[in-house]
């Protein structure tokens, strides 16, 4: 009688931490920057995950941008995350758009928990990162 019961149990507890697991290498919606100053949401593309702007605190245009023609458009909807594949368990890698500088760099992103995200833009072997946390 308590071999079914267990069996049950066990299979409960198998399919929540499968649950858990699927939802937690979720990277899909919208992230809030650390320093609070733009909201960017992420979605799939093709296979992989991309992400644009979709907030600024302070709305500007993509002045640092490298081709002059791109200069004058508004930071919002542009993309940032460009084509991240994934690279193991919660991680991705592809390229990151920063539009402080205008350049375009190698990225890693890693979702730490169902509401952090780490980001990081790398040249060469220094990388520089930020923590977003997933906005509402």
């Amino acid at each position: 009688m308590k071999a079914p019961f267990l069996k049950t149990s066990l299979a409960a507890l198998l399919s929540v931490g499968l649950t858990t697991s699927a939802l937690a290498a979720d990277a899909t919606g919208t992230w809030m920057r650390a320093n609070g100053s733009a909201k960017i949401k992420i979605s799939k593309c093709g296979g992989n995950l991309c992400g644009n702007i979709v907030w600024l605190k302070e709305p500007r245009k993509d002045t640092e941008n490298p081709d002059p023609k791109l200069r004058d458009r508004s930071l919002i909807g542009t993309k940032t995350i460009l084509g991240m594949k994934s690279s193991g368990n919660n991680s991705w890698k592809g390229k990151v758009y920063n539009a402080e500088d205008g350049k375009t760099y190698s990225g890693k992103m890693e979702l730490v928990s169902a509401n952090k995200l780490k980001l990081e833009g790398c040249v060469l072997i220094f990388c520089k990162g930020d923590t977003w946390t997933r906005s509402k």
